[in-house]
């Protein structure tokens, strides 16, 4: 045997972290656990499904299309356990256990893992966050309608999801799509609920009904936060023996005058200070109780200064643009030759439901004749400014309401409402996780509406797995009081993960003359290690 063939380098890189978060949360065991181990098999629906996992959090062009290439050139005996080979992640065997995972629930399967995360690590629970996102997808995705009608009202289905055209979040209209609705902590922004459903859902329709749904399956006193999407009179109704916080959407009447008459509150000196260290010194607001559905709550009216200031800017511009635009009408009205009057002010009238701030206003319909003899009606008009409604803008520039149930019981400080609320980027991070580029999936994945969703929530998995590992990374930096050093050379206390898995690029998995040994372990590596759970830790150690 020559000497070559006694070394064998296997590329490890981060996916020992990852590897070792899915061991902390037990991922395997729960699947194992709930679709069973055939001793026929040559590897547990459970791997497999840990396979998928790393293979999706490896940062490369096509994650979840797992194909056996991928761990070819990796330490699988490592990662994975010693006696699997790579052709064992063969596209029949990913594409059963999907459908087993399918079979079994996915929503029962996620809520299990949650609640081991829960049960394992101390995450502050006292807010979630609640948001939707939609996904586009390519090919036909026919099915019967009469099916559909009849599960419409059903919020956890039975059936497969409806891939339809509806609101696009990804401004693509012309494609079908389904939509994700997502359910996340605001400490460290971890995945607690997620459900995927037709692609012509409205938000308004489903978001009560998916809090209820969410409440009777993990039970812990949260305090839900959502969009105005949740604000209607059923949903109210729906979620009255919840706590939440959410926006009240501009088109209730009540809302309209509250934000014309009401001033907000003139900031004390004293209050100065404390607002600057919640970094809301842009912010005054004045609090109203208010009964809305038949359900009792505050409403904070909020006036942002930032948001004011963009506000009168694009009510400027979209007043200058319609000056412009009036100009032109101006012109075409009054060089029109008009058979009857009637005609004139029927012109006139579809001109102005074409402006928003400006009015076209009849002063004159001259009668008079064409060069052909023809009686004629030539209109004379001007261009007037609708004072109420730029007033009306005016009043409202900068302003927004946030409402609570929580009135005398737990009644919430207003800065926190506030503070509370902005935290609803909680959810949009993980969207933009789930839809990075470095997603993209193949038609292996997409041939059947119950593998888009199967898809996903392995998706969502990848993302658990990645916000977990961040926060207990972020929280360790916090605890010794050091750093590490980001892209550009600042030391930072908030490093994202995947700044991590790229320190971690070029470690080896060597195995010479029988000797097993990782290699290009260094300084900096071992210390972001001993700020991992040691579960990440033996892959390297």
């Amino acid at each position: 045997m020559s000497y070559l063939e006694e070394i064998q380098v296997k590329n490890l890189d981060h996916l020992g972290i990852v590897a070792g978060l899915i061991d902390e949360i037990g991922i395997v065991k729960i699947i194992n656990n709930k679709l069973g181990i055939d001793v026929r098999e040559k590897i547990s629906a459970g791997t497999v499904v840990k396979s998928i996992l790393i293979n999706g959090l490896g940062f490369v062009s096509r994650p979840l299309y797992l194909f056996s290439q991928f761990f070819q050139d990796k330490a699988i005996e490592k990662l994975l356990r010693e006696r699997i080979k790579p052709d064992y992640l063969n596209d029949d065997k990913i594409g059963r256990v999907m459908d087993e995972l399918y079979k079994y629930g996915l929503n029962d399967i996620f809520i299990e893992v949650v609640l081991e995360v829960i049960k394992k690590i101390k995450i502050d629970l006292k807010y979630s966050h609640l948001d939707s996102t939609s996904f586009h997808l390519d090919g036909e995705y026919k099915r019967e309608e009469d099916k559909e009608k009849q599960e419409e009202e059903k919020i956890i289905k039975e059936r497969p999801i409806f891939i339809k055209k509806g609101y696009s979040r990804d401004h693509r209209p012309d494609l079908k799509q389904c939509v994700l609705d997502l359910i996340t902590s605001q400490d460290g922004d971890i995945p607690l609920f997620v459900r995927v459903g037709d692609g012509n859902e409205s938000d308004k329709a489903v978001f009560g009904k998916v809090l209820v749904e969410f409440k009777k399956q993990i039970k812990f006193d949260s305090i839900m936060v959502c969009n105005s999407a949740l604000y209607g009179q059923e949903n109210l109704q729906l979620i009255q023996h919840l706590k939440w916080i959410t926006r009240v959407p501009m088109t209730i009447k009540k809302a309209k005058e509250l934000v014309q008459n009401i001033e907000v509150e003139e900031v004390k000196d004293e209050d100065k200070e404390k607002r600057s260290d919640l970094n809301l010194e842009s912010y005054t607001w004045k609090e109203e109780i208010v009964t809305y559905g038949g359900i009792k709550q505050t409403w904070l009216i909020v006036l942002s200064e930032k948001r004011q200031k963009s506000d009168l800017e694009k009510l400027e511009k979209q007043l200058s643009q319609e000056e412009k635009k009036s100009q032109k009408f101006l012109k075409e009205i009054q060089s029109e030759e008009f058979e009857h009057p009637q005609a004139a002010r029927y012109k006139l009238k579809a001109i102005n439901k074409k402006l928003r701030l400006l009015e076209i206003k009849e002063v004159e319909l001259i009668e008079t004749y064409s060069k052909k003899k023809e009686k004629i009606y030539k209109m004379i008009s001007l261009i007037i400014k609708k004072d109420e409604e730029i007033s009306r803008k005016t009043k409202e520039a900068g302003k927004f309401i946030l409402a609570t149930n929580l009135v005398e019981e737990n009644k919430l400080e207003a800065s926190e409402i506030l503070i509370t609320y902005k935290n609803q980027q909680s959810t949009e991070r993980g969207f933009r996780f789930l839809k990075d580029p470095l997603f993209f999936t193949d038609s292996f994945f997409v041939e059947k509406p119950e593998r888009i969703e199967t898809m996903l929530f392995l998706m969502s998995l990848c993302l658990l797995i990645y916000n977990l590992g961040q926060r207990e990374l972020r929280n360790c930096l916090k605890r010794v009081k050091k750093g590490i050093n980001n892209q550009v050379g600042k030391v930072t206390l908030r490093p994202t993960l995947r700044w991590i898995f790229q320190c971690f690029q070029g470690i080896h998995y060597v195995i010479l003359n029988g000797v097993k040994q990782i290699v290009n372990l260094t300084e900096e590596r071992r210390f972001i290690l001993s700020l991992l759970p040691a579960s990440c830790q033996r892959y390297y150690l």
